[in-house]
């Protein structure tokens, strides 16, 4: 339930409910600034001078006339979770009303710019922010619901018949994560001079985003593809590999985003190892990024690069088991105090550890670093006689440079994802995790804490070797300015941002911390600003993290799994069960 609950009566939700849609539909058929702002004319024609069609909308205009006619309808159209769902609309038409008016204000002269100046009247924004207000109110006073709960068996179907209805079910909720991800990526431009309000225009994304994934959740839909996809797990992850491998022949398919989606998914794959560590074993590691320096500068100096110190060139398969194999003999090392210390001064340890090896690396200690001048010239990763840095064409499409980086790395991560899932489900990852909630009794109940904890760090340390090794080939460059410790800090982040010891967590995690930066950079000295605030209201609103197992989401958010209070939980659970005691009596009687 919301704190908002109560503030009106039950009587008022509908027309409070009808009057926001309402407001939302006229907000996105209105102008929304009265003059041009400093970079030129707002996107989208909601610039009152070349406000000539107003019906023709698009951009944040028309998302918000989806957001509107959606909550219209809704309004007068009982469906299960309905409070929930015209909530999750108003926040999100309320969030690209505010975002609207602040940034037009802001750069455009004050209020006048976001209301009447000269004559001229341009209230969008502020219709926007009152439909928002008005149908988050209404919602709660029509209450919050339960999320229901959707049966995986459908249409009375059965065996093949069945199984096949839910696989074109997760092709078509997969295909749909896709695109949005397309969107998002693409949303606003890349910045710059040709994209001034990149910046505005992606948060109002945003906005759209979670109401639209708001909306599913609380109908249950979310809840019933998550369902599906458990009892088709083999059909669903080869899906999203498919859906991965698809992501290239989008919009978000330029050689920008395929860079960026290359790094991302190299911090992700270093994400998943560090989550063996401090999700699963509960070792806090402030040092993480050593050991993907360390996979890094082993493969620069066997990959022939002029500058390196060996002079060796092997193949890149057998380098990047190379480069695995040092960072896991590291990490084992590293591991080793874990035997006598722990929280804060495991802490202590790991973060000088990193901290050894950047100065290390800064220093060319050893001669095989490079020092300040780095070690440049890596060749790039070449199979079949293919560069991976060249340009590609697939299935009669033109695909950009460094696109078989991208389809490697999707394949690095399915591989480190499938390790992980078969560690935590195993005998060892059961071990970690009884480490993590208590060590002692884990002790006492006979685990041998200290092979498991040195066995944590071994494997993530050569998760994030293996990582290191496909980074500085991309590169083309291996530099100590790569592996701070604002990036323990980044890779820490992420694991607890997407959810501790969960897979998806991780990967979503990374995702959203080096995307969002990017995304953000036309904001300039206001850019890590905004970006901290929107991890603050993340972890305040989602403090067992964005994907949470089990374990998290009841020690922070007293859920169960299936996202249900606890406590009403064992309240329904007492009233079965003396339900049931109260029907055996009946028989006996």
């Amino acid at each position: 339930m919301t704190r908002l609950t109560g503030f009106l009566p039950p009587a008022l939700a509908r027309p409070f409910n009808a009057v926001g849609a309402a407001l939302l539909v006229i907000a996105a058929l209105l102008p929304w600034a009265t003059f041009l702002l400093n970079d030129g004319a707002f996107p989208d024609k909601a610039t009152l001078q070349f406000f000539d069609a107003p019906l023709a909308v698009t951009g944040f205009r028309w998302q918000l006339l989806l957001i509107g006619v959606a909550a219209l309808v809704l309004a007068f159209v009982r469906i299960p979770g309905q409070g929930r769902v015209l909530r999750a609309l108003g926040w999100g038409g309320l969030a690209i009303g505010v975002v609207g008016a602040i940034f037009i204000a802001s750069e455009g002269g004050g209020l006048g710019a976001i209301t009447a100046a000269d004559g001229t009247t341009a209230f969008g924004s502020i219709v926007a922010v009152l439909g928002g207000v008005a149908l988050v109110l209404g919602s709660t006073a029509l209450g919050i619901p339960d999320i229901p709960d959707w049966p995986t068996r459908f249409f009375g179907l059965s065996g093949w018949p069945l199984r096949l209805a839910a696989w074109v079910v997760l092709v078509v909720a997969f295909g749909g994560v896709l695109y949005l991800v397309s969107l998002t990526l693409t949303a606003g431009g890349i910045g710059g001079a040709a994209d001034p309000y990149a910046g505005p225009i992606f948060l109002a994304f945003l906005g759209f985003a979670g109401a639209l994934l708001g909306a599913l959740h609380g109908a249950g839909v979310t809840r019933w593809v998550s369902r599906l996809s458990e009892e088709h797990r083999g059909f669903s992850i080869l899906v999203l590999v498919a859906c991965a491998f698809a992501l290239p022949f989008t919009e978000a398919g330029s050689q920008y985003w395929m860079q960026v989606a290359a790094t991302i998914g190299v911090y992700a794959a270093t994400a998943i190892g560090l989550n063996i560590v401090v999700g699963l074993a509960g070792l806090l590691d402030l040092g993480y990024v050593a050991f993907l320096g360390i996979g890094a500068f082993v493969a620069a100096n066997l990959s022939g690069a002029g500058a390196s110190a060996l002079g060796w060139d092997l193949p890149f398969p057998v380098a990047a088991l190379i480069a695995a194999a040092v960072a896991g003999v590291f990490g084992a090392i590293v591991g080793s105090p874990t035997l006598r210390v722990r929280g804060d001064y495991l802490a202590i340890v790991t973060l000088a550890f990193g901290e050894i090896f950047y100065r290390s690396a800064q220093n060319d200690i050893g001669e095989l670093t490079g020092g300040a001048s780095a070690i440049p010239g890596i060749p790039p990763i070449s199979m079949f006689g293919t560069a991976f840095n060249e340009p590609l064409e697939l299935f009669g499409a033109e695909l950009p440079s460094g696109v078989l980086y991208y389809f490697l790395i999707v394949l690095v991560v399915a591989a480190i994802m499938a390790v992980f899932a078969n560690l935590k489900n195993s005998r060892m990852g059961r071990a970690w995790i009884a480490i993590r909630e208590d060590e002692d009794a884990a002790r006492a109940m006979g685990i041998r804490t200290g092979k498991a904890k040195i066995l944590a760090f071994l494997v993530g340390a050569t998760l994030a070797g293996l990582a290191g090794a496909i980074f500085v080939h991309k590169l083309g460059t291996a530099s100590y300015e790569s592996f701070q410790f604002l990036e323990s800090v980044t890779l820490l982040a992420a694991v607890i941002l997407g959810g501790m010891g969960t897979i998806p967590g991780a990967v979503l995690g990374a995702s959203l911390l080096f995307v969002l930066p990017e995304k953000l950079r036309e904001f300039d000295e206001y850019r890590l600003l905004v970006f901290g605030l929107a991890l603050i209201l993340i972890m305040r609103f989602r403090p067992q993290g964005l994907v949470p197992d089990r374990v998290r989401r009841a020690e922070l958010a007293g859920e169960t799994a299936m996202g249900k209070s606890i406590e009403e939980a064992e309240e329904q659970a007492v009233l079965e069960h003396e339900e049931a005691l109260s029907a055996q009596k009946e028989d006996r009687r």
